[in-house]
């Protein structure tokens, strides 16, 4: 499948078409010919001279992310072995990280291939369900969708929590996160979307319940990341918020609100609003870029800012900017955070690549490119090419 867009010259439509040609004719190729191991895993990461990391651990969750990319290149006409790199990334999880029959996987992977973790993660869980979505959408994938259906009833059967919830994996952790049940709320997203089975709406909305009963806090207006076993506020971590998961929640949010017109407006407007009040960075004018992290108590942020949060803003400023009654602040900020994640993410040494993370300053602190952050980017990519 392949597709043409016209744009316009609109500073948006010129800052949305440098993404699309970016990231299909420089960065998608990149990795197709670069980012794949002679087994078929997908590496790591690019180095920041370019070169595949070979020396890393593999996490589990990074070959399930390449799956979805894969599925969407194929989508977008930019892949045209997807399928077979799908194949191969399945067969290699299949024979170096399954666990019995249920259909989950060890943890971490060592370079050699050996389990070096043979937890089972939540996180992992969710993206997993993910690619299964993207390949039965894209492929007709029979198969990943008996795996949707195998995992989740997995899922249900070795980490449902005591109250509300699934467990962190099968270890020992001090926390519960909101982050694994937000990936969750995509994945059963897109397995309606591809499959309009009404039981992965179902459990989505139990995440929902989740989210309004403790993962937004209402009097902050602001989205909790840590939480005790039994979903308090964790005394330790609980003031950690991440303003690129208030937008990416912002972006669900608004998918959740299509599928069952449950009111999300307010938690939006909020949640977007109070991403930008605490997580915007303006140095030097026109440089405008999210922090990692904030602590709500003290008011001070990390002063690091990865890309990853870049691509949720995007996400979010164009959901938002379909839904509300007033659509140009928020297509104005979509033209800037695309603008500054190609001014300050792109690797200036490789251009096909990007660079994870930058100091307070906008000065590159971490040139590698972690396969992980492709996911994000091409979600954004997805989200911007809906809005032509």
């Amino acid at each position: 499948m392949s597709y043409a867009i016209e744009f316009s010259n609109s500073p948006l439509q010129v800052a949305i078409h440098r993404l699309d040609n970016w990231l299909g004719k420089h960065t998608l190729p990149y990795w197709a010919e670069n980012g794949f191991m002679p087994n078929g895993s997908a590496i790591e990461g690019f180095l920041a001279n370019g070169q595949a990391d070979v020396s890393a651990n593999k996490r589990i969750r990074v070959q399930a992310r390449q799956m979805f990319c894969c599925a969407y290149a194929s989508k977008q006409g930019w892949l045209k072995d997807a399928m077979h790199k799908v194949n191969q990334l399945d067969n290699f999880v299949q024979q170096h990280a399954q666990i019995d029959d249920s259909g989950m996987f060890s943890h971490i992977l060592d370079n050699q291939d050996k389990v070096a973790d043979p937890s089972v993660d939540l996180y992992d869980c969710a993206f997993f369900l993910l690619a299964y979505a993207w390949r039965y959408a894209v492929f007709n994938d029979l198969h990943a969708l008996f795996k949707a259906n195998q995992l989740i009833d997995s899922i249900e059967a070795k980490l449902k929590g005591s109250s509300a919830g699934w467990l962190e994996g099968s270890y020992e952790y001090p926390w519960r996160r909101q982050n694994p049940h937000m990936h969750l709320f995509e994945a059963f997203l897109a397995l309606y979307q591809a499959t309009r089975d009404a039981k992965w709406l179902g459990y989505a909305g139990e995440i929902f319940g989740l989210f309004e009963n403790v993962f937004y806090d209402h009097e902050h207006g602001v989205l909790r990341e840590f939480f005790t076993h039994d979903w308090q506020l964790s005394k330790t971590k609980g003031d950690i918020v991440e303003p690129g998961h208030m937008m990416e929640w912002v972006w669900l949010l608004l998918e959740y609100h299509r599928y069952t017109n449950k009111p999300v407006s307010h938690y939006c407007l909020t949640l977007y609003r109070q991403a930008l009040a605490l997580g915007l960075s303006t140095t030097n004018g026109n440089q405008r870029l999210l922090f990692d992290q904030v602590d709500l108590k003290s008011g001070q942020s990390a002063q690091t800012k990865r890309c990853w949060p870049m691509t949720e803003w995007i996400k979010a400023s164009l959901a938002m900017a379909r839904t509300q009654p007033n659509p140009e602040p928020y297509l104005d900020d979509a033209r800037i955070a695309i603008e500054n994640l190609l001014t300050h993410f792109v690797n200036p040494q490789h251009p096909a690549l990007y660079v994870d993370q930058l100091n307070s300053d906008n000065q590159v602190i971490n040139a590698s490119a972690p396969a992980s952050t492709l996911y994000h980017l091409l979600m954004a990519h997805a989200e911007a090419i809906q809005y032509l």
